[in-house]
């Protein structure tokens, strides 16, 4: 069992966050937190990998850069969290389910007025 957060700005589609590691955010690093819109983050974390490897070298170059790959993996949803709350999203809902095709069904079954946001009109 997965939590999600859900996240709401008005006049858009309800997101869901996942809770835990985010491998993504491990593998691909700023791409990731930059493929969801999380900028600052993304800058920084470029930024830091840029100045591990201009003044680093060797060994300690590998082990800061896996570290900074081992941190954003561990705290990539909440960077994405972050960057959407300065967008404006609110968090609105916690959500306990297998997967997010089962966190947004739940999402949908508590608030029903979410419906037309996800689905094209007339099909609710």
């Amino acid at each position: 069992m997965r939590f999600w957060t859900g996240h709401l700005r008005s006049g858009t589609t309800p997101v869901l966050v996942g809770e835990g590691f985010a491998w993504g955010a491990l593998l691909f690093g700023p791409l990731w937190l930059a493929a969801h819109r999380a900028w600052i983050p993304a800058a920084l974390a470029f930024a830091a990998g840029l100045l591990i490897v201009a003044l680093t070298t060797g060994a300690s170059a590998t082990a800061l850069m896996l570290a900074l790959a081992v941190w954003l993996g561990l705290s990539g949803h909440d960077l994405r969290r972050w960057s959407m709350r300065r967008r404006g999203f609110t968090l609105f809902e916690i959500i306990a389910a297998r997967n997010e095709a089962d966190a947004l069904a739940k999402l949908l079954d508590r608030r029903p007025d979410l419906a037309g946001r996800f689905l094209p009109p007339g099909a609710v």
